[in-house]
């Protein structure tokens, strides 16, 4: 599937998002920042990529942490996974969150996060007096014993 995408100005001479591997499920991002930043623990950060993309309508972006960074800094994203819609025009910017305990520096073109394209299911929602019942129930949090 092709995906058009539009380098920004501050993305210029970067590479375009790619699979790391042949069995990659994910494209690296690649932070466009012209200098480094630095993210200070419990501190976050919008990372611009310097790219905006069309998704095909019917699908989303999954933007996705990269374990390295979480295992080595403690870098996520606070809205794991987050979504670029079909519609959404705009740059492609990621939601970094230092849960480490020292400062992590992001400098340009450091892997900063993953894009998965997934098809997104749609649905009517139907209001009823009460739902069919389940072994489980209303069982929430915890209750299948994790």
């Amino acid at each position: 599937m092709r995906v058009s995408v539009r380098v920004l100005e501050h993305g210029r001479g970067l590479p375009l998002p790619a699979y790391a591997t042949e069995g990659s499920s994910g494209m690296d991002l690649l932070a466009a920042l012209n200098g480094p930043a630095e993210i200070l623990p419990g501190e976050r950060a919008l990372v611009p990529t310097g790219i905006c993309v069309a998704i095909p309508e019917g699908y989303e972006w999954q933007i996705r942490p990269r374990s390295g960074l979480g295992l080595s800094h403690g870098l996520s994203i606070l809205n794991s996974p987050g979504t670029v819609d079909s519609d959404y025009r705009g740059e492609v910017q990621v939601l970094l969150v230092n849960l480490g305990d020292q400062a992590c520096r992001v400098k340009r073109g450091d892997r900063i996060a993953q894009a998965v394209l997934a098809p997104v299911a749609f649905c009517d929602l139907v209001e009823v007096a009460e739902l069919p019942g389940t072994d489980r129930g209303e069982g929430g949090f915890g209750h299948s014993g994790s």
